[in-house]
């Protein structure tokens, strides 16, 4: 039975219809709110399944059908622009095999078996428009809308920086009377992320992606907005062109965009799209970007290989590659249809993002504590992968995304980036979904979960958490904490894996015979590391106290501690507030180390520690001067000492010298040129003091 005449079932019209108004939704979401429901490759899944069904029962066909139409109705805030030649859309292949079908198809519209010459160009995904130029000069600017009506958008493509205002004439290529060029404004990866940033810190949600903050940018009533966009334009194609050129009357023909021909007397024809591109130059106009002419279609496959393997170094989303044929009398041969030309098509890049679901959220604990909430998800198929989980990056992200579990997203992986949650389509809720907490307890060990204020980070403060071990054991062993000679990451990694250190203080059990059956540590290398292991053993407190990794404690606040608190118990047992009255030890230290040493579990390695016999010797206490607890800023040249003397001095005496002026600074000492500091001291009131009186305070105690 020949297809025209295939009846059609009741449940086939029921799927036609139901692929009708689901595409119109997507339509409307993409082009008119801007706010897509799925991802391209989906869209793109039923809207060919559509036209097959169309194509199998033609007594289906419906002019209204989106497959019959381009974007969506213009928005109702602009005024509308008609395009003299509709801005045609481009039918699409996903494979090599789908290209040489395309092959084929132009082959038998020319009636060849030639080889036919393209031109393939990467496929910017950005928003298309149409500029039209009188005379050389810009006059209208509008978006594709629904391919015969667009939104005017002139005033906001003004501020493109790479659209001319004024067109620049040559001899060889005069401008036109009358000039439509159509092509693709996009945000450039950097300025997207710069832009998604801005928005974070104004408290404003995110973009999704570059097309998305691209088409939000260019419908915007305020222009001075867009302008701040940093937007930019390439050309792709030719709309209408009229008017007499002097000079030459050649004939030519112009092929617009598949759609009508023009005869122009011209003193350089532009016979296909290649002389095109070279006109755009002249004129002033930027051409998409490594666009290059295919002798053959082999040659064209080549070049698809190549464009996908570079998409990821671009600085703007491409999601494929336009291929078209270069003559434009070919082109004029071969047509259009209503709704795409037949002269070129579209291939389509493995797809970046798709939809699914979330179905729980797990926080997982990195090598350095940190805990990253990572969402399990419906397995989906992105880019040639199947993706099964996609980074949630942080509690604030996930609140600020909206996310729940039971969340359907959309979901992108792009190159070798771990995949993450583009954003959530609430619209798909049951009523079902769950919020996701951050847990109190680490996953792994159990030790007590931490976050500091300002930080955006949730961490484990355990000392012995098996995710972050080999990391902790690597920074013990290290030259500037316990310096074990020879305890490197290799051999650690072997003996965190066999299960032969747990917490640093394993590592002084350790045996010559344990160590000697590692692979590539013989008796000897064994011998030197249990040697070393020895030697490490008598140590410093500031260095013990440094080599335990507590967050915000480097050496040289390991050494205040230990000269102020001097005893490892009494600083073990210290509270927040009595931390703080350590010189240069803020909340945020202090709040860091107590949440350390409060864990039964770090306090159990310490233990262990000295118990196999790490030791150092014991510091006096430095008695607190009558400077104990005040701030002092030091400013201009001193005359009887120089300033690190001076600073020296100061903290000799309990005093904390810093180098800004605050409301908490209590004395300002200004030497010879003070500058600005002492200027700041008279503002805020803070006392200051001569070279003279600096030196009674010192020299009083």
């Amino acid at each position: 039975m020949a297809a025209g005449s295939t009846a059609v079932s009741q449940e086939i019209r029921q799927e036609v219809e139901r692929l009708r108004t689901e595409l119109a939704l997507h339509n409307h979401r993409y082009y008119v709110l801007d706010e897509p429901l799925i991802s391209d490759a989906e869209y793109d899944q039923l809207f060919r399944r559509l036209v097959d069904l169309e194509a199998a029962y033609p007594a289906l066909h419906d002019p209204a059908s989106p497959t019959q139409k381009v974007g969506a109705p213009p928005l109702t805030a602009f005024a509308q622009v008609r395009h003299s030649v509709p801005m045609l859309s481009l039918a699409n292949v996903v494979s090599r095999d789908e290209m040489q079908e395309f092959h084929q198809r132009v082959q038998r519209g020319l009636e060849t078996t030639q080889d036919i010459e393209y031109v393939a160009e990467p496929k910017i995904d950005g928003v298309a428009v149409e500029l039209v130029y009188e005379n050389g000069k810009l006059a209208v600017g509008s978006t594709r809308g629904d391919g015969v009506t667009g939104e005017d958008v002139t005033a906001n493509l003004r501020t493109v920086r790479s659209i001319p205002l004024t067109l620049r004439s040559h001899p060889v290529h005069p401008v036109p009377e009358w000039l439509e060029i159509r092509g693709e404004v996009f945000l450039p990866e950097k300025d997207f992320h710069s832009l998604n940033d801005t928005r974070a810190k104004a408290g404003e949600p995110h973009f999704a992606n570059p097309r998305n903050a691209t088409a939000g940018s260019l419908k915007q009533l305020d222009s001075s907005i867009t302008a701040q966009r940093r937007l930019y334009f390439f050309c792709y194609g030719l709309g209408r062109l009229e008017g007499q050129i002097p000079t030459s009357h050649q004939e030519f023909v112009y092929m617009l965009q598949g759609c009508s021909i023009l005869t122009q007397p011209c003193p350089a024809p532009i016979r296909s799209h290649q002389e095109f591109v070279r006109a755009l130059r002249v004129w002033g106009l930027e051409p998409v970007p490594q666009g290059c002419v295919c002798p053959t279609v082999e040659d064209v496959l080549d070049i698809l290989d190549d464009l996908e393997a570079q998409r990821d170094s671009l600085d703007y989303d491409t999601d494929g590659v336009v291929v078209k044929v270069n003559s434009f009398a070919l082109q004029a041969q071969l047509g259009q249809t209503s709704r795409s030309p037949r002269w070129a098509t579209a291939y389509k890049f493995s797809a970046i993002q798709a939809t699914t679901r979330i179905l729980n959220i797990v926080p997982q604990v990195g090598r350095t504590g940190t805990l990253t909430p990572v969402a399990t998800l419906d397995p989906v198929h992105i880019g040639g992968v199947t993706v099964k989980s996609a980074s949630l990056h942080n509690m604030d992200e996930i609140e600020r995304k909206g996310i729940r579990i039971g969340d359907t997203v959309i979901v992108e992986r792009a190159g070798d980036v771990i995949p993450y949650v583009v954003k959530t389509i609430p619209e798909k809720r049951t009523g079902q979904e769950r919020s996701f907490t951050m847990p109190t307890a680490c996953p792994v060990c159990g030790a007590q979960v931490a976050r500091e204020e300002g930080e955006a980070a949730y961490r484990c403060t355990g000392l012995t958490c098996p995710a972050q071990l080999k990391e902790s054991l690597t920074f013990f062993a290290a030259r500037g904490s316990m310096d074990i000679d020879g305890l490197g990451e290799k051999i650690i990694d072997q003996l965190v894996d066999k299960d032969l250190v747990r917490d640093p203080g394993d590592l002084y059990l350790l045996t010559a015979e344990q160590l000697a059956a590692l692979d590539r540590l013989g008796e000897k290398s064994a011998h030197n590391l249990t040697d070393a292991l020895e030697r490490s053993k008598t140590t410093t407190l500031p260095r013990l106290i440094a080599a335990l990794g507590i967050r915000h404690v480097g050496e040289a606040t390991a050494r205040q501690l230990a000269e102020y608190l001097g005893d490892l118990d009494r600083i073990m047992q210290a509270e927040e507030e009595a931390l703080q009255d350590v010189p240069d030890i803020g909340p945020e230290v202090a709040r860091s180390l107590a949440a350390f040493f409060g864990q039964e579990r770090n306090r159990a390695v310490v233990k262990k520690l000295l118990d196999t016999g790490v030791n150092f010797p014991r510091l006096e206490v430095k008695p607190a001067g009558s400077l104990h607890g005040q701030t002092f800023v030091l400013t201009g040249t001193l005359a009887s000492l120089t300033r690190p003397e001076a600073k020296q001095r100061l903290e000799a005496l309990g005093a904390k010298v810093t180098s800004s002026v605050s409301k908490k600074t209590d004395y300002v000492v200004a030497g010879i040129d003070p500058g600005s500091k002492r200027d700041k001291a008279e503002k805020l009131g803070v006392p200051i003091l001569s070279e003279a009186e600096l030196l009674e305070k010192l020299s009083g105690q």
